[in-house]
């Protein structure tokens, strides 16, 4: 693998981004979405993004192999210093850092944009997730039981949070 670089995501990311996260909803609980996206609503979903939100994307070989986000949490104005955060690796790099590395970039992105507090939530049954979280500072905050139905299963969610 080359060297990997994290940068901001843009309308030329949008299928790679796309292609990463439907593998995701068409084969694993590590997104609670039942149907895949299409291109068109990917594209809606990046450029209705703001500067406080971004999206960043993880390159390797000349290819993405990685996202991730900021998102408004809640949307409530009191809750406007927290955000919630999306980290996907494309599923033929996993075991590569890619993950942590694109955690490490959301961190300082949400630190120097003024943000106080990351919250992430994921499947219970994502414990590699669980435990890069937990590795980078994060607790764990709430678990939720049976919240999430897919694939026929009741699935619990897990929220861990990192106040900055």
């Amino acid at each position: 693998m080359s060297a990997l670089s994290i940068r901001l995501a843009t309308r030329a990311d949008a299928e790679a981004i796309n292609n990463i996260q439907n593998y995701y909803v068409v084969h694993s609980t590590a997104t609670f979405l039942t149907e895949p996206l299409t291109l068109e609503q990917r594209l809606t979903w990046l450029e209705s993004r703001s500067q406080a939100h971004p999206v960043v994307v993880a390159q390797a070989d000349g290819l993405v192999v990685g996202w991730g986000s900021l998102e408004v949490f809640r949307g409530r104005p009191a809750y406007r210093h927290t955000v919630e955060f999306s980290i996907y690796v494309h599923h033929e790099w996993h075991r590569h850092g890619i993950g942590r590395a694109i955690l490490g970039d959301l961190l300082a992105r949400a630190s120097a944009l003024g943000h106080h507090t990351l919250v992430g939530g994921c499947c219970s049954e994502s414990t590699a997730v669980i435990a890069l979280l937990e590795a980078a500072g994060f607790s764990r905050v709430a678990h939720f039981r049976e919240v999430g139905r897919k694939f026929d299963r009741w699935l619990d969610v897990v929220f861990l949070q990192r106040i900055l």
